[in-house]
């Protein structure tokens, strides 16, 4: 029998993170939603997203992750999992290029 899969969306310093788990359960800890097993991988090695990568450094090595109840947007069994993404507040994809600062505009 296959595991299911979970999209979990979530607040996170001023971005809303969307990650793909297998696990996802109240937490033994009152106040917090349990993440584990997050899918990292299962997409094409060919493009590198610059948010997806960031993701992976940061919950990589994590074996769970609490994230408070008030933190959550939402919570999806899906059939499939998906791109792990942050996005900004409005709900738009954040990409941050390599040597693109937005402070300055380059000239």
């Amino acid at each position: 029998m296959t595991k299911p899969t979970f999209r979990i969306q979530f607040h996170n310093n001023n971005k809303i993170y969307e990650l793909y788990a297998h696990e996802v359960s109240q937490s033994h800890m009152g106040g917090f939603i349990e993440v584990g097993e997050i899918i990292f991988g299962e997409h094409s090695k060919l493009l590198i997203d610059p948010a997806e990568e960031k993701l992976k450094t940061e919950f990589g090595n994590v074996k769970r992750t609490y994230v408070p109840h008030f933190a959550v947007i939402r919570i999806d069994e899906v059939e499939h999992s998906g791109k792990n993404r942050i996005l900004d507040n409005d709900g738009a994809s954040v990409t941050v290029f390599p040597g693109h600062g937005s402070a300055h505009s380059g000239s």
